[in-house]
Order: C-alpha cells, then sequence, then structure tokens
C-alpha cells in the first residue's frame, strides 16, 4: 500500500471514533502541552531576564563592583556574615576604580541595601513605598537612562547638596495626570524636592516595576539617609569587549585600596548582566530537569493507551484482517496498516498538545506578569515525541494483527 492510503485509512479510523480517540491521545494531549508550556514560559523569563531585568539592574556595556554578589532571592546565614564581614565600598574605591580605568565611558556611584522607601507627594496627591536611591551623575549613563521630560541630575547638583529629584517613569505619571512635573516642588518624606527630569519607562518583570523610584544627589541623600551597608560602583564602557579587561583592571585596584595580599581572598564582587542572567539559568535549570520526568510518565501512561486501544481494534477488526488476506494483502501490509494508525493518533495527540500548551502559554502570559514565548524545538520535541511513542507502542498490535490466520479471522463474528 502507498503511504497515502495507509494515512487516509488511519485518519478514517479516527474520525470514525472520535470520542474514543480523543480519550486515548489525552494523557498524550496533557504531557505534550505541559511541555510546551512550561518552555514557553521558562524561556520568555529568560529572554526577558537578558533583554531587560540584567541590562535594568547592571546596565549594557557594565559592570558592578559591589560588596555583596548580586542574588535573586536570600542569602543563608553564613553567607550573611560572610558578606557583613567585608568593608564597605566608599568614594575612595570608586575614584581608585576611575584612575585604573581612564578609558571607561561613565563610573558612577549609587546606594544599597537597605533601600528606604518613602512617600511622594503633590498638593493633593501621593505616592506611596517608592525607592529612594543616592546615586552619581554618571549612574546615570550607566544605566542607559533616557528621559520623557527635564534631565539628568548634574554634577553641580551633586557638589551643592541640592534638593532635587529624578523621579521614574510611573511615580511621575500617577503624580502629575495633565501637568508638566518638571519645576514642580514634591515632597520626599518631610523634605522638599523639586523635580528636574522623568525617566522613560523601563517596565516591569514578574510584577516588580522597574519605574517606581526618585533618584537624588548622593551628597543630598547622605544627608538625609547617612551611609548605607552597600554602595555600588557602576562602570560603563564604550564596547562590550572591554568589559572583560576593565574588570581585571578594576579589581587590581581594588585589591590595592582594600590592602589584600596575594592569595587572599576578594572582599567585594565584580557582577556584569551576564553573571545575572547564568544566575537565573541555573534556577530556571532546576525546572527544566523536573520536566523530563513529568513529560515521560504521561508519555508512557498515553504510549500505553494507545497501545490497549489499538490492541482492542485487532480484535473489532480481525474479521476486516481477514478478509484483506484473503483478497491479497500481506502481513506487512496489515503490520504497516495499523502501525501508521498508532502512529497518525500519536502525532495528532502531539499537534493538539502543541496547540493546547501555546494557548496556556499565551493565557498565562495575558493574565499574569510571567512572560512566555514559544520555542521551534519545544515544538519539533513534541511532535518527535508523539510519533516516536506511536511507532514504540503500536508495533505490538500490529504485528499482532499482522500474524493472524486468515481463516481463524474470516470465521470471527
Amino acid at each position: 500500500m502507498r503511504i497515502t492510503d495507509l494515512l487516509s485509512v488511519a485518519f478514517g479510523e479516527i474520525r470514525a471514533n472520535k470520542l474514543r480517540s480523543f480519550f486515548t491521545l489525552l494523557g498524550i494531549i496533557v504531557s505534550v502541552a505541559f511541555l510546551v508550556a512550561v518552555v514557553a514560559i521558562i524561556q520568555g523569563m529568560n529572554a526577558y531576564v537578558k533583554e531587560n531585568l540584567a541590562g535594568a539592574i547592571v546596565g549594557t556595556n557594565a559592570f558592578q563592583v559591589r560588596r555583596s554578589p548580586i542574588q535573586i532571592g536570600l542569602y543563608d546565614d553564613e553567607e550573611m556574615k560572610r558578606v557583613a564581614r567585608r568593608p564597605r565600598i566608599n568614594a575612595t574605591d570608586a575614584a581608585a576604580v576611575r584612575l585604573a580605568i581612564p578609558d571607561a565611558q561613565a563610573i558612577g556611584l549609587t546606594t544599597g541595601f537597605p533601600t528606604p522607601r518613602s512617600d511622594i507627594a503633590w498638593r493633593n496627591r501621593e505616592v506611596g513605598d517608592i525607592l529612594v536611591f543616592g546615586v552619581t551623575p554618571p549612574y546615570q549613563e550607566v544605566q542607559d537612562y533616557r528621559f520623557d521630560a527635564g534631565g539628568p541630575l548634574t554634577e553641580t547638583d551633586l557638589e551643592q547638596r541640592r534638593s532635587v529629584v529624578v523621579l521614574g517613569h510611573e511615580v511621575a505619571e500617577k503624580l502629575f495626570e495633565s501637568v508638566s512635573p518638571i519645576g514642580q516642588d514634591v515632597r520626599l518624606g518631610s523634605e522638599h524636592f523639586e523635580v528636574i527630569g522623568v525617566v522613560a519607562a523601563k517596565g516591569q518583570v514578574l510584577g516588580q516595576s522597574f519605574d517606581s523610584f526618585a533618584l537624588i544627589p548622593f551628597s543630598r541623600y547622605e544627608m538625609l539617609y547617612g551611609r548605607r551597608l552597600t554602595t555600588t560602583i557602576s562602570v560603563k564602557m564604550r564596547d562590550a569587549k572591554d568589559v572583560d579587561n576593565a574588570m581585571l583592571r578594576a579589581e587590581e585596584a581594588m585589591r590595592v585600596a582594600h590592602h589584600l595580599r596575594p592569595g587572599q581572598e576578594n572582599n567585594f564582587s565584580l557582577e556584569t548582566a551576564a553573571a545575572l542572567v547564568n544566575f537565573w539559568k541555573q534556577l530556571t535549570a532546576v525546572l527544566f530537569s523536573v520536566i523530563p520526568a513529568v513529560v515521560a510518565i504521561g508519555i508512557v501512561v498515553g504510549g500505553i493507551v494507545i497501545m490497549n486501544i489499538m490492541l482492542m481494534s485487532v480484535s473489532e477488526r480481525t474479521r476486516e484482517i481477514g478478509i484483506r488476506k484473503a483478497v491479497g494483502a500481506r502481513s506487512r501490509d496489515i503490520e504497516r496498516q495499523f502501525l501508521a494508525e498508532s502512529v497518525a493518533l500519536a502525532i495528532l495527540g502531539g499537534l493538539l498538545g502543541v496547540v493546547g500548551g501555546w494557548a496556556f502559554a499565551e493565557l498565562v502570559a495575558s493574565v499574569s506578569p510571567l512572560p512566555a514565548r514559544i520555542t521551534g524545538w519545544s515544538v519539533i520535541l513534541a511532535v518527535t515525541l508523539g510519533a516516536t511513542v506511536g511507532v514504540v507502542f503500536g508495533v505490538y498490535p500490529a504485528r499482532r494483527a499482522a500474524r493472524l490466520d486468515p481463516i481463524t479471522a474470516l470465521r470471527a463474528e
């Protein structure tokens, strides 16, 4: 028989028994849908972290010198104690790094943990729980801030400890609906500040907004809040290829500034956006390690169901098999026919699973902050799994059908 004839008969049998075929494929559909949906969500999150989160935290073509390493989640007790023993990063360290990397595009300081939160009020409007950072002007260049209105903090603002503030997009949008924010007087806690700039929207990831903040001059910040336990030096290079060499020079400068002897461990951390992305991928790798086990269980169960249904089909169609053999069909033709039906069922289950997984991933992306991105390899893997299940679990029923004695088969009722 030609392949087209085999497939035509196979799909004809599936159409003739729609409900049974659906329940036969349910295990494969659910397993494949789970595979496609989870991979889509994880891949979407990885891409979003790489494209948005990492750049928003560290900056592009940039790295940071920090007292504590970047970590998603909480430190354990031992890590916290080790970090607490490290000296604080200060302006002297920044000067040493600046001297070591004269070709840097920008080197800025920003305040860190514990980051104060404050209410910001204008007239009768108020926005609560806003993160307040003290920064030096180059930090805004490191972060590639674009401005919807006004401009950035300046060196004069820093030197004169001016009460000026740059607002995140979300804060400005809530406070000033139809009024230009530039030049407006706002209350940051109990202090008055003049708004000089509004940063363009950065967006959010996993429900965490990157537009709900206020930037004030580093010098003014320390007058109000004192020195933080952590301060970060952010370094931006003109080209990504210069980052690694600059990090080596920064590490050497920091070791000298901290009087570390050869062989002593660094008491500071150097972090890049790539490090953050890799750390995130390590976390999602745990999920990827669980997926195969869950999918395998569902696939095996689905395969066993297909095998049992095909065996039942062989019993129901014994007389049909006998007639085909009587008019000249070879055992190989019968075997191919039932194997084709099994593979067609499994592939159909895989395709339905792909559609279901894609729809579920899109639903999750639309009703939650979790992004989703369908990948070609997960779709190909899903369909291949379906075909493989059809072959593996369809061989036994197909061979059993092929081995039926035509005389015995024709006598079957």
